[in-house]
């Protein structure tokens, strides 16, 4: 049962960023067999508030850079504007876009289906890419492509510090979580900007590899934003086994001022365990569709199965697609996953 997008706005908390990069090794599984948990249908968010009689009491402030901080912000998105047409095909157009996220500038990419709307959207987290090279709306062309000719509004967020958006300089130091609130605002900004394209009952999340971290943090941050989920080739739900696989081997200098600033895992247990978006699977009410392949060795597959199990302890609706063969950025299987994706969204989005 889907409770009102009213009643899920009033409770939906919102999120934070766990990612540093791409990456994962794979390991035993079977071409596209689901390992699935179907659990009883997830109360929306909102469902069961204290009764007006119950005060409630004021909630201890968190570290600013943890999970908790941001379930406890008020996030903003809104101002979604489009620019100049970037692409016109027979089955959408695409435009350049900004919106506001807490403040500062997101540029980004909106692919409208042709034809009368309103239409369900799809929000996209991109994988790591370096600012430095980076262009707007780079990441998952192909899935732009085929979502927005399947009758799906897709915006793909640049994120803070790439392409047009504004400039943070604490991003990276306090890993990457506004890469989080930049999403949560896109979804924000879908819904406030009230076009006659959009059907803001009807609006979902991807990412892939580190977008699937942001997807992590969206679930157990924001339950009730969106509707249903989908990531691909994810990153660790363990922020600290990402830096030791991508950013410790490599001698980034980024490692010692993250640790400067926050302590390393030993010194400061908590603070890690505050940004695991594991630690708080709890509060995930959305189903959750992730594809990964066996051969896979910039993401291992072992993290997904970790994280996976979270989710079924916890008894949230989780899938599990693995593809043998098939490495981070999928080829031959390519297709497949795309189909089992827009069933997934075609089941909770239509």
């Amino acid at each position: 049962m889907r409770y009102p997008r009213c009643v899920a706005r009033l409770a939906a908390g919102l999120v934070l960023v766990l990612a540093t990069a791409v990456g994962c090794t794979g390991d035993g599984g079977d071409g596209a067999e689901p390992a699935r948990t179907d659990s009883p249908a997830s109360s929306r968010a909102g469902d069961g508030s204290p009764s007006a009689a119950t005060p409630t009491p004021s909630p201890t402030p968190a570290d600013p850079v943890s999970l908790p901080a941001l379930i406890q912000r008020d996030h903003r998105g809104s101002d979604l504007r489009l620019g100049a047409v970037r692409v016109r095909t027979d089955a959408y157009t695409q435009y350049a876009v900004t919106y506001r996220s807490n403040g500062l500038k997101i540029s980004g990419i909106m692919n409208v289906p042709t034809g009368k709307g309103p239409f369900p959207a799809l929000v996209l987290a991109h994988g790591y890419i370096d600012p430095d090279v980076y262009r707007t709306g780079q990441g998952m062309p192909r899935e732009q492509d085929l979502l927005a000719r399947n009758g799906y509004v897709v915006l793909h967020t640049d994120y803070r510090n790439h392409a047009g958006s504004d400039d943070d300089p604490d991003n990276d130091v306090n890993l990457r979580l506004g890469y989080t609130e930049d999403v949560i605002a896109a979804v924000h900004a879908l819904r406030s900007a009230a076009r006659p394209d959009v059907d803001d009952d009807r609006i979902g999340l991807m990412g892939r590899s580190m977008g699937g971290g942001v997807v992590y943090n969206t679930l157990v941050v924001a339950p009730g934003l969106v509707d249903a989920a989908v990531a691909f080739a994810p990153v660790s739900s363990r922020p600290e086994q990402n830096i030791d696989h991508f950013q410790r081997p490599e001698g980034d200098p980024l490692v010692d001022e993250i640790e400067a600033a926050h302590g390393t895992p030993q010194e400061k247990p908590e603070f890690w365990r505050q940004v695991s978006p594991i630690t708080y699977v709890d509060r995930v009410t959305e189903p959750l569709l992730i594809h990964h392949g066996t051969a896979d060795d910039t993401c291992p597959l072992a993290w997904t199965r970790t994280t996976v199990a979270a989710f079924e302890a916890a008894g949230k609706d989780v899938e599990l697609r693995t593809y043998r063969g098939e490495g981070h950025t999928f080829g031959p299987r390519w297709p497949d996953s795309m189909e089992a994706t827009m069933a997934f969204f075609e089941r909770h989005l239509r």
